[in-house]
């Protein structure tokens, strides 16, 4: 059985509580066994709003008689928890991650690892030295019609519907309701270019390799960036945005064009992904559940095998942090960016 702590009991540490009772629920050996907050407050198991994707429940999250609580990282650490997922704010995600990895530790963090791709590669480092597992958050990998589109496209010429001519994705709502001062306060957070298009930007490197450049308009708080790559689609787009009017809600969108079908997800309609082929539209057959869960049942399957199936990885968020890195200097500079990897 694989103990769990979470730490950061703001609304993604309370996603995490969820997606690990779900894996425990569906049969898979783990358990939430701690949480820590240095608020004491967030250690009683009551339920808090927020999220993009709904509020939470109104039942308790875990049982505080059963589920402990510590209020000092290092008492986490010196528990006889094997797994911790961390969600505190992301300048403290590096350093958290390092000493879990140190104490012998599974690490899942969450995104983004860090501002600056120079702390990623710390982290980079201190992984490669553990004898555990440390995985960054990437969720999207896992989001049902999301995992559907990425395993189109790695078929490459194999693929029924051909390979991909162009691909456009978007992810707009308005700023963090929760955590407000912390997510204003875009040294911190990044604004919306490093906390939410991260995202986006992950999952298409994930598919289509590192782009040669990018060319990116907008600011912080609504960017909008094409990828060039020396042998992949002709045209792909991401949007990301943090200034939406709250009463407009939230969207999460994907349209993609093959080279014999359109594939299409919006997460507000249902059925949310659909397959435009020569003979109509047609729902995509996709699972359940949401992409938290899916990533903390891969980890935990992994950790149980011990081996990785093809986990999110560090190197991976290193990656990413140097795209993001170039979106940035093109916002600044108002012209297209090499990205240097």
């Amino acid at each position: 059985m694989i103990k769990v702590g979470v730490v950061g009991m703001g609304f993604m540490g309370r996603t995490h509580v969820a997606a690990y009772q779900a894996a425990a629920a569906s049969g898979l050996p783990c358990t939430l066994a701690a949480v820590c907050d240095p608020n004491p407050a967030r250690l009683t198991g009551k339920p808090e709003g927020g999220g993009n994707l709904g509020a939470a429940a109104d039942a308790p999250l875990f049982d505080p008689g059963v589920v402990r609580g510590f209020t000092d990282f290092d008492d986490l650490l010196a528990s006889d928890v094997a797994l911790i997922s961390i969600c505190t704010y992301t300048d403290s995600h590096v350093d958290y991650a390092i000493r879990a990895l140190r104490a012998g530790k599974h690490v899942l963090v969450e995104k983004p690892v860090a501002l600056h791709s120079q702390d990623v590669g710390r982290l980079c480092e201190a992984a490669v030295l553990a004898r555990t597992f440390c995985v960054p958050a990437m969720c999207m990998r896992f989001w049902p019609g999301w995992d559907w589109l990425r395993a189109q496209v790695a078929m490459g010429d194999e693929c029924p519907l051909g390979r991909v001519r162009s691909a456009t994705f978007q992810r707009l709502g308005s700023g963090p309701a929760w955590a407000s001062g912390f997510y204003g306060d875009h040294a911190r957070s990044g604004g919306a270019v490093v906390d939410l298009h991260i995202h986006d930007v992950d999952f298409v490197t994930w598919c289509f390799g590192t782009p040669v450049s990018v060319s990116s308009v907008g600011d912080l708080m609504h960017v909008s960036t094409q990828y060039r790559f020396e042998n992949g689609p002709v045209h792909v787009v991401a949007e990301g945005a943090w200034d939406l009017a709250p009463a407009a809600g939230f969207r999460m969108r994907y349209l993609v064009n093959f080279e014999r079908a359109t594939a299409e997800f919006d997460l507000s309609k249902d059925p949310a992904a659909v397959l435009h082929g020569p003979d109509g539209t047609a729902p995509i057959p996709v699972g359940s559940g949401t992409g938290y869960e899916g990533q903390v049942r891969a980890l935990v399957q992994a950790i149980a095998a011990g081996k990785d199936p093809g986990l999110p990885s560090v190197q991976q968020a290193y990656a990413v942090a140097k795209v993001l890195e170039a979106e940035l200097q093109s916002l600044r500079l108002g012209e297209p960016t090499r990205v240097h990897a």
